[in-house]
């Protein structure tokens, strides 16, 4: 079985690569985790993808003049590895149109709302506020639109009465961990369709 060479992009400890890496010892997950990268050359998930026997790269966009430049970079060490799909986990970078163009259709992010509902920041803070009953995740196809990208994927939560945004994270973060891997294999095994921006299964 030929399984499909991902780079796993993350900004923090990155706990949503670590379900993907679970997943894909799996002998028939149609995926490997061949690289693991950050934009932090101290981001703990660095440290724990390399006692897992991943190769791991740093490229610090701190040291760029731009955010093209830092994107040029980390292209270059997608391609060395010759990385076939993306996935961010917690990737604190906001990514320039050019370099979502050069990963159609090949790029994932895991969004902690359901989309189209609250894209961006502060997600479990504002539907607290805005007082919903359902909440969840989403995982989707990048494009240059932030969080508007065609769903792969998603899970949803019910709005307790008294919860915080920690505990209403803490909640959907099990769901994060669960859709992710599920959506990744799905990709990987090329087993759906896209029709306009709906994602559909491959019969």
């Amino acid at each position: 079985m030929s399984k499909k060479r991902v780079a796993i992009l993350i900004s923090g400890r990155g706990s949503n690569m670590m379900s993907l890496v679970e997943a894909a010892r799996s002998a028939d997950y149609p995926a490997e985790i061949a690289l693991v990268l950050s934009n932090r050359p101290d981001a703990a998930g660095l440290a724990w993808a390399k006692a897992q026997g991943i190769n791991v790269a740093a490229v610090d966009h701190k040291i760029y003049a731009g955010r093209e430049e830092f994107e040029r970079s980390m292209q270059k060490v997608l391609e060395i590895n010759r990385i076939e799909l993306v996935c961010l986990a917690g990737f604190m970078r906001v990514l320039t149109p050019w370099f979502v163009g050069q990963w159609p259709e090949r790029m994932l992010n895991i969004h902690p709302a359901l989309l189209p509902s609250y894209r961006g920041l502060h997600t479990h803070e504002r539907a607290l506020a805005d007082g919903v009953k359902i909440h969840g995740c989403t995982v989707h196809f990048v494009v240059p639109e932030m969080d508007a990208g065609p769903i792969v994927d998603q899970a949803a939560v019910p709005v307790r009465d008294d919860d915080t945004p920690d505990t209403l994270a803490a909640r959907v973060l099990v769901e994060e961990h669960r859709i992710y891997p599920r959506a990744l294999a799905m990709v990987a095994g090329d087993r759906f369709v896209l029709k306009g921006n709906r994602v559909l299964a491959r019969a």
